[in-house]
């Protein structure tokens, strides 16, 4: 199948019919100027191309999630246990001074079975200094994978100095 195209010069408008798309410049019979001659895109080029397309992005989004699982897993792997504090109130106690009752959580990230560390919560002053370090005894010795313990503690230190509270696990 034998196509026709037609090109036009740039300079002084004169119309050409080309059997074949020329693979360099061309130049003008009339006036003597030169251009490329585009390429002019098929149906079956512009397939081409969005296919291609689609399989570059569907890649990225594959190696994206690689990266993401590894960086996950290796995570994990470092940290298996993590301890997240879920709420802080103020309670009175007997002798009337009000401290901090910390709840919140340990949880296994991992597939296997976990030993849990002490819990030490930590308090920290306006400047970010540490007021005091408690390290209180787990709710539970072990974790089964995705296990959570639940915790509770008061601390001794009373509230008017504290203004940050963190959890951690011993070492």
């Amino acid at each position: 199948m034998n196509r026709r195209m037609k090109t036009v010069c740039d300079f002084c408008k004169t119309e050409y019919s080309l059997d074949f798309v020329p693979k360099g410049p061309v130049k003008c019979a009339v006036c003597g100027h030169t251009w490329v001659v585009p390429r002019v895109q098929t149906k079956r080029n512009s397939l081409l191309t969005f296919i291609a397309a689609a399989c570059a992005l569907l890649a990225a989004i594959v190696f994206a999630v690689a990266v993401i699982t590894q960086h996950q897993i290796k995570t994990i792997q470092e940290k298996p246990l993590v301890a997240e504090i879920g709420d802080i109130n103020m309670v009175a106690g007997d002798d009337g001074v009000v401290r901090f009752s910390v709840n919140g959580r340990v949880i296994n990230r991992s597939e296997q079975i976990y030993g849990v560390p002490w819990i030490i919560i930590v308090s920290y002053d306006e400047e970010g200094d540490v007021v005091d370090r408690q390290k209180f005894m787990p709710p539970a010795t072990l974790l089964d994978s995705g296990g959570v313990a639940n915790f509770s503690h008061i601390l001794s230190v009373p509230t008017q100095n504290v203004k940050k509270i963190a959890v951690e696990l011993e070492k």
